[in-house]
C-alpha cells in the first residue's frame, strides 16, 4: 500500500510546517530580547551627534596669545635696547623722567586691563614692566651706584625685587606672572650675599639649603599651583646642590659636611611627612643624607679598614625602621573600605600624637628610608664581593701544571678582611627577616662568606679545600631538605578566585547539592540590579545561569607564587654546584686531593640524585655521571695508561649508565644516558689516534648500544646506534688492514638490510620495495658500479653485471619495481661500459656522413611511430607502477 501524498497536498503541508516554524522562531527572539533587556539595563543614550564645523587653523585665543607674546617681546627688546645704548645721550633728568614714566605705565596699564577683561593683555603688560623693573635695577647701578660692588648688588637688588614683584602680585591676584618670577628671583639673594661676602663652598652651600628650606615652606603654604612648581623646582634644585656639596665636604672634612647633611636630611623628611606623594623619594634622599653624614663620622674616627663596614651597619640600622610598623600598622598603606591607604596612613599617624601608642611615621616615609638604608647596604656587599670572586674562580685560572704540587699564588691577598664582616652582618640582619627572598638572600650571603673566608684569612691550602668541600655538602643537603629554613614564613595569600581568598564563595563540601538550575533568592537581583558604576556585570556561566553557552566569563586568577621550598632549594643547589665546581679544580694541584674531591662530590650528586626532585635529580646524576668520568681519568692518569687505554677505560662510564638507566626513573635515566653517551664519543675521539684501538672501542661500545636495546623504551634507537658503531667498527678495522674494495664495506650492511626488508615484507606485504629493498641494494650496487667504471679488469663488471641481472630477474618475477628498475639501471649502464670502447672503435671506422645519417632514420622512424611509442610507454609506465 503506497501512502506517499500527492505532490499539491505535500507542498501544502511543508508551507504550514515552516509557517509555525517562523511563528515560534518569532516568539523566542522576543522572548530572548526581553531576558537581555533585565539582565542588562540599557545604558542612557548618547546624544545624537552633530556635524562639528571645520576646525580653523588657529582658534582666536591662541592668535591672541601669540600676538601678545610678540608684541611683549619686541617691547622687551627696545626697552633693552634703549637702556644699553641710546642710554648715555640723555641727562640725568630725562633718564629718570623716561624710566619713572615708562615703568608706572608698564604697571599702572594691567589695573585698567584686568577691568575690562583683558587678561592676556594684562599679562603682556605686566611681563614688560617686570623687564623694565630690572632695567631700572641695572641704569640705577650704572648711574648712580658704579662703584658699588656686583654681586652685593645684584643680591640687594634682586631681594628688593622679589618683595615688590610679590606685593604687587598679591594686589593683581588674576596675573599669573608676578608671583612665579618674585619667587624665582627670591633664590638669589642669599647664594649672591654669600659669595659677596667672600664665602666659601660650605657657606654657599648653606645658603642654598637656607633657600630651599623656604622655598619648601612656600610649596606647603602657598595655593597658587605655579607658585608651587616654581618654588618646588627650585627647592630641588638648590636641595640638591647643598646635599651633593655636603657629600662631598664628608669625604674632605666630615664634620663640616655632617651638620649641612643633617640638617638637609631634616627639611626633606618633614617634606615628606607632609606630603605623602612625594614621600618614598624625599624619605629616601633624607635617609641617603642621613647615612652620608653619620658614616663619613664614623670613617674620620675608624681605620680606613674599617669605613666601609660603618656605613653597612647605619644602613642596617636605618632599614630597620620598616619594621617599627610591624604589628601595630598593619592596616598601613592599605586602603579600606572608602579610603585611601597613603592618606589614610599618614592621617593615622598624626592622629596618633595624642594617644597612649606610639607614633609612628608613615608608610611611605618608612619605605623609603628603607630602601635607602637598604641601598646603601647593597653597595657595601657589592664592595665585599671580590674576595668572594676570588675564592670562587681563582682555582679555575690555573696558573701550574696539574698534580705538580705547587699552588697558584693567591688573588686579592691585600683586600681588606672586614669584607667577611659585611657578609655577616647582612647575614643576620636578613635571616631575621621571615621573608622568602630574606631568606634566598641570606642562604646565598652564607654561601658568599664561606668562599670568601679562605681568601680573607689566607687560610692554608687543606683547610681551603676542606671549607670548599663542606660547603658543597652543606648547599647540596639544604637543596634536598631545606625544611628547616622555610620555618617562620609568612603564607602566601591565594590569588583572587582560588578558594580560601578574600571575597571568594568557597563550597561548603558539607552542604547538600543544588539542583540544576536552582539559584539562590539574592542571585538574580545581583545579577540584574545596575550599581552605581554603570549596568551591572554580566552573570557568571554556570548551572543556575541562562544563556550559559553564551554569558561571558571571569578572568582567570593568575597562579600561585612559588613555593619557598623549591626557591630555597634552587637557590642552594646553584651554590653548591659552584663550589663544587672550585672544588675539583682547587684539588688539581695534588693527586690525592683530585680522588678525595671528586669522590666526595661524586658521592655528594649522587645522593641528590636520588634524594631529590624536580631538575635537581636530572642535573645532579649528570654531574655524578662528570665527576665517575673524572675519576677514571685520574685512575689512568695514576696508571700511566696510555692515551688509546685511556680511551677503553672510559667506556666503562657509558656502560655504567646503561646499567643504571634501566633501574632510574625515565627522567634521570635519559639524562644520565646522554651524559654516558657523550663519554663514549669523547672515548672515541681520544682512541682515534690509533684505528686498531679505534675499531675496538667502536666495537666495545655497539656491544653496549646492544645491551641498552633489550629495553623496550630503548630498543628502537639503541638497536639502529648498535648497528651503526658494529659497522664503523667492521670498517675501520677493513682500513686497518688495507682493504681497498668497496665490496667489503658495502656487503656487510646491503646483507642485514636486504634481510630487514624481507622480513618487513613478510610481516606487511603492502609495503613498499624501495622502502624494504632500495636502501640494501643500493648501498652496494650503486659504489660497485662506479669501481667498474674505472677497473680496468673484467671480473668485477662480469661479476657486476651477472648480481644486476639476478636482481633485475628477481624484480620482474615478484613484480618488485625496486629491484627492477636499480637492477636494469645497473645492469644497462655496466653493458653500456663494456660495449663503450667496441662502439667507439666501430664509429670511428665509418665514414663521417654515416652518423648523421643514421640518427636522421631514427628520428624519422620514431616520428612515424610516435603514437604508438607514446602507448607503450604508457603502458610501461603503468606496469612499473602497479609492482610494489
Amino acid at each position: 500500500m503506497d501512502n506517499t501524498l500527492p505532490p499539491a497536498d505535500e507542498l501544502v503541508l511543508v508551507d504550514r510546517e515552516l509557517a509555525q516554524l517562523d511563528t515560534r522562531r518569532s516568539q523566542l527572539l522576543a522572548r530572548r530580547a526581553w531576558l537581555i533587556q533585565v539582565l542588562y539595563p540599557p545604558v542612557a543614550a548618547a546624544a545624537p551627534l552633530r556635524p562639528r564645523p571645520p576646525v580653523a587653523d588657529s582658534t582666536p585665543r591662541s592668535a591672541q596669545n601669540v600676538l601678545l607674546t610678540l608684541g611683549g617681546t619686541l617691547l622687551t627688546i627696545a626697552a633693552v635696547a634703549f637702556t644699553l645704548v641710546s642710554w648715555g645721550s640723555m641727562g640725568l633728568g630725562a633718564r629718570a623722567t623716561v624710566l619713572a614714566v615708562v615703568t608706572g605705565a608698564a604697571l599702572a596699564a594691567p589695573v585698567a586691563l584686568l577691568r575690562r577683561g583683558l587678561v592676556s593683555t594684562a599679562e603682556a603688560v605686566a611681563a614688560l614692566g617686570l623687564v623694565l623693573m630690572v632695567l631700572d635695577a641695572y641704569a640705577l647701578h650704572r648711574v648712580a651706584l658704579p662703584e658699588t660692588d656686583g654681586l652685593g648688588y645684584t643680591a640687594v637688588a634682586s631681594a628688593v625685587l622679589a618683595a615688590a614683584w610679590t606685593a604687587y602680585g598679591s594686589a593683581l591676584s588674576r596675573l599669573r606672572i608676578p608671583l612665579p618670577v618674585a619667587v624665582a628671583a627670591a633664590q638669589l639673594p642669599l647664594p649672591l650675599g654669600v659669595l659677596a661676602a667672600g664665602g666659601g663652598s660650605t657657606a654657599f652651600a648653606w645658603a642654598a639649603l637656607l633657600t630651599a628650606t623656604a622655598d619648601a615652606a612656600v610649596v606647603l603654604w602657598t595655593r597658587p599651583v605655579a607658585v608651587r612648581i616654581t618654588a618646588g623646582a627650585a627647592a630641588t634644585a638648590l636641595g640638591g646642590w647643598a646635599l651633593l656639596t655636603g657629600g662631598w665636604l664628608s669625604l674632605v672634612s666630615p664634620w663640616s659636611g655632617a651638620p649641612l647633611l643633617l640638617a638637609g636630611a631634616a627639611v626633606t623628611l618633614y617634606g615628606a611627612w607632609r606630603v605623602p606623594a612625594f614621600a618614598v623619594a624625599a624619605s629616601a634622599v633624607a635617609g641617603l643624607a642621613a647615612l652620608t653624614a653619620v658614616g663619613g663620622l664614623l670613617r674620620s674616627a675608624l681605620p680606613a679598614d674599617w669605613a666601609v663596614p660603618g656605613y653597612v651597619l647605619c644602613a642596617l640600622a636605618l632599614a630597620s625602621v620598616w619594621r617599627l610598623g610591624g604589628g601595630a600598622a598593619a592596616g598601613d598603606g592599605v586602603p579600606g573600605p572608602g579610603g585611601n591607604g597613603s592618606a589614610a596612613a599618614g592621617g593615622a599617624a598624626s592622629r596618633g600624637a595624642g594617644s597612649d601608642t606610639a607614633v609612628l611615621p608613615p608608610r611611605g616615609i618608612r619605605l623609603g628610608l628603607a630602601g635607602a638604608g637598604a641601598g646603601v647596604a647593597a653597595l657595601g656587599l657589592v664592595w665585599a664581593l671580590p674576595p668572594v670572586a676570588a675564592g670562587l674562580l681563582g682555582p679555575v685560572a690555573r696558573t701550574t701544571d696539574v698534580w705538580s704540587g705547587e699552588h697558584a699564588a693567591r688573588a686579592m691577598t691585600s683586600f681588606p678582611a672586614t669584607a667577611v664582616l659585611v657578609l655577616a652582618v647582612a647575614l643576620a640582619a636578613l635571616a631575621t627577616l621571615p621573608r622568602l627572598w630574606a631568606r634566598c638572600g641570606a642562604l646565598v650571603l652564607a654561601w658568599a662568606l664561606l668562599t670568601a673566608l679562605p681568601v680573607s684569612f689566607e687560610l692554608p691550602y687543606a683547610a681551603t679545600l676542606a671549607l670548599q668541600l663542606f660547603t658543597t655538602a652543606a648547599a647540596l643537603w639544604i637543596a634536598v631538605r631545606p625544611g628547616p629554613l622555610t620555618r617562620g614564613l609568612r603564607a602566601v595569600t591565594a590569588p583572587a578566585g582560588h578558594p580560601g581568598a578574600p571575597g571568594t564563595d568557597t563550597p561548603d563540601p558539607h552542604a547538600a547539592p543544588r539542583e540544576a538550575g536552582a539559584t539562590t533568592p539574592e542571585a538574580p537581583a545581583a545579577a540584574s540590579a545596575p550599581t552605581a558604576a554603570g549596568p551591572a556585570a554580566p552573570p557568571v556561566p554556570g548551572p543556575g545561569t541562562p544563556w550559559a553557552a553564551w554569558a561571558p566569563s571571569r578572568p582567570r586568577a593568575q597562579a600561585p607564587a612559588v613555593e619557598p621550598g623549591t626557591a630555597l632549594g634552587w637557590t642552594a643547589y646553584v651554590g653548591g654546584l659552584a663550589s663544587a665546581v672550585s672544588a675539583v679544580a682547587l684539588a688539581l694541584d695534588v693527586r690525592g686531593a683530585t680522588f678525595a674531591a671528586l669522590g666526595v662530590v661524586l658521592a655528594l650528586l649522587a645522593g641528590v640524585a636520588v634524594l631529590g626532585t624536580d631538575a635537581r635529580r636530572v642535573v645532579s646524576a649528570c654531574g655524578a655521571v662528570l665527576a665517575a668520568t673524572g675519576l677514571v681519568f685520574a685512575v689512568a692518569a695514576t696508571a700511566g695508561f696510555e692515551d688509546h687505554w685511556t680511551a677503553l677505560a672510559l667506556l666503562l662510564v657509558p656502560a655504567a649508565t646503561a646499567g643504571l638507566g634501566s633501574r632510574a626513573p625515565r627522567p634521570v635515566a635519559l639524562a644520565v644516558e646522554i651524559t654516558g653517551g657523550a663519554v663514549g664519543v669523547l672515548a672515541l675521539g681520544i682512541a682515534a689516534s690509533r684505528p686498531a684501538f679505534l675499531a675496538l672501542a667502536l666495537a666495545l661500545s655497539g656491544v653496549i648500544a646492544a645491551a641498552t636495546a633489550v629495553r623496550p623504551e630503548r630498543r628502537r634507537f639503541a638497536s639502529w646506534t648498535a648497528a651503526v658503531l658494529f659497522l664503523l667498527a667492521t670498517w675501520v678495522r677493513l682500513a686497518v688492514w688495507d682493504v681497498t674494495t668497496p665490496e667489503a664495506y658495502a656487503l656487510p650492511v646491503t646483507v642485514p638490510a636486504l634481510a630487514v626488508g624481507f622480513l618487513r615484507r613478510r610481516r606487511d606485504p603492502e609495503a613498499s620495495s624501495w622502502t624494504a629493498y632500495g636502501p640494501g641494494l643500493a648501498v652496494t650496487l650503486l659504489p660497485s658500479l662506479l669501481a667498474a667504471w674505472t677497473d680496468p679488469e673484467w671480473a668485477r663488471p662480469l661479476a657486476l653485471g651477472v648480481a644486476a641481472l639476478v636482481v633485475t630477474l628477481l624484480g620482474a618475477r615478484f613484480r618488485l619495481q625496486a629491484l627492477l628498475v636499480l637492477g636494469g639501471a645497473v645492469l644497462a649502464l655496466d653493458g653500456l661500459h663494456e660495449l663503450a670502447p667496441y662502439v667507439v672503435q666501430a664509429v670511428g671506422a665509418l665514414p663521417r656522413w654515416l652518423p648523421p645519417a643514421l640518427a636522421g632514420l631514427l628520428l624519422l622512424a620514431v616520428g612515424a611511430t610516435y603514437e604508438q611509442r607514446l602507448r607503450d610507454a604508457r603502458r610501461l609506465r603503468e606496469r612499473l607502477a602497479r609492482m610494489r
